[in-house]
């Protein structure tokens, strides 16, 4: 038996013996609502080790996030709904057949030509109207618009040129601008959505990760503020008591600093 297998079947069996009789009184009272929140967490602490660049780190927490699809699988076996093995079949035989390029005589010669065909065997399949069905509730907005928009594309609905994506953000910024003046919440709150969902379209199309982006900057924003931070306790005063235009000034001088830096790099 290859190590692979051995190893994946005592990862099964340990999970088992855990929920057992005489297991761990912690493991034996969970349910999958109560490690419902395990699977987001775990999710993202691998996605940390991986852009980290830590692939030991990496290992560690795709075990851990491996764990949770054994977890819960277990409390499915016990319940009498699937094991383990059923949902490694299930998504092995759901490979098999959203590649028929590969596994059968279809032809597909670029990715945008397996994506296309992937949507359109995902819709027979679930038998659904709608290419948008299977986009979960409760995925975060900026995932969800750059999820929804890469299903669009995937079925031919996509600019033609960067620059049509550009003008698009242009417009919806001139649209935002027009409901602000006129005074308008209700309107100015809809063009800034509009304008969002354009920004994360334009990362989209450029093969850019808008939640990364959006990562990137706010740490950006973090680390520059806490040059201001330290800046102003060294003074021996509080961020409350300085006027905006000091704080203003201190945020230039970070700005010139992060600006030095990269350029020495």
């Amino acid at each position: 038996m290859p190590t692979q297998t051995k190893n994946v079947a005592r990862l099964v069996r340990l999970m088992a013996r855990l929920r057992a009789p005489g297991g761990c009184p912690w493991d034996r009272e969970q349910t999958h609502r109560s490690i419902r929140h395990n699977l987001i967490e775990e999710t993202y602490e691998a996605l940390d080790a991986l852009d980290a660049g830590n692939m030991a780190g990496f290992q560690d927490e795709l075990g851990d996030l491996l764990l949770q699809v054994v977890f819960h699988s277990q409390i499915a076996s016990e319940a009498g709904q699937f094991d383990f093995d059923a949902v490694a079949k299930m998504i092995a035989d759901k490979l098999v057949r959203r590649h028929p390029h590969v596994f059968g005589r279809q032809k597909a010669d670029t990715s945008r030509e397996v994506l296309k065909q992937w949507e359109a065997i995902k819709k027979q399949e679930k038998q659904s109207h709608s290419i948008f069905s299977e986009i979960p509730r409760s995925l975060p907005a900026l995932l969800k618009a750059d999820k929804i928009q890469r299903k669009a594309s995937r079925v031919g609905f996509d600019w033609k040129h960067v620059k049509d994506v550009v003008a698009k953000v242009e417009e919806e910024l001139r649209e935002l601008k027009a409901a602000h003046a006129a005074g308008n919440r209700r309107h100015f709150a809809e063009e800034l959505g509009d304008l969002l969902f354009a920004a994360v379209n334009l990362a989209r199309y450029e093969k850019l990760d808008p939640e990364d982006l959006l990562n990137r900057a706010t740490h950006k924003f973090v680390k520059r503020f806490q040059q201001i931070e330290r800046a102003v306790h060294q003074r021996g005063r509080h961020l409350e008591d300085c006027p905006l235009a000091e704080l203003d000034a201190l945020w230039e001088a970070a700005k010139r600093r992060t600006k030095r830096r990269r350029r020495a790099n």
